[in-house]
């Protein structure tokens, strides 16, 4: 008897997994075990951090000199990715590496994204810690 997801998203999410197993299979029989969502992680790592200059220029004070720094812009972007629901996985990862780049300690990423739970709530909280600390865990050497 086969284990029935608790719920549409999940089941929905199963069903794609197991067409996009099939589909890699198809093309190459090498490819049985394909993961889509292992792939991507793995297609994730080859996006490079950009330098803090690099953010400070995007995303920083090029515009507006007195403005917010990509620090705070990138905490800021990480409250909101932690709002709706932690669900962009890749997005928060990188977020999270880019604010590490930009100078955010380890204690202000997760100060931000415990202060969202309160709007958020505690899953979409505990979400976002699990996939930043996967993260912050590879950046162990950094400050805490």
């Amino acid at each position: 008897m086969t284990k029935q997801p608790p719920n549409p998203f999940e089941a929905m999410m199963a069903q794609m997994q197991t067409q996009a197993q099939e589909m890699a299979k198809a093309f190459n029989p090498a490819l049985e075990n394909f993961s889509p969502s292992e792939a991507f992680k793995e297609f994730e790592s080859l996006w490079p951090t950009m330098p803090k200059e690099v953010m400070e220029m995007m995303f920083g004070n090029t515009v507006n000199k007195d403005g917010l720094d990509a620090k705070t812009r990138l905490l800021l972007t990480l409250a909101g990715l932690t709002m709706q629901g932690a669900q962009a996985d890749s997005a928060v990862r990188q977020t999270v590496r880019h604010a590490l780049a930009a100078g955010a300690k380890k204690q202000e990423i997760v100060e931000t994204i415990g202060q969202m739970s309160v709007f958020a709530g505690i899953p979409a909280m505990n979400r976002a810690l699990d996939l930043a600390q996967g993260v912050m865990d590879d950046n162990k050497d950094d400050e805490t």
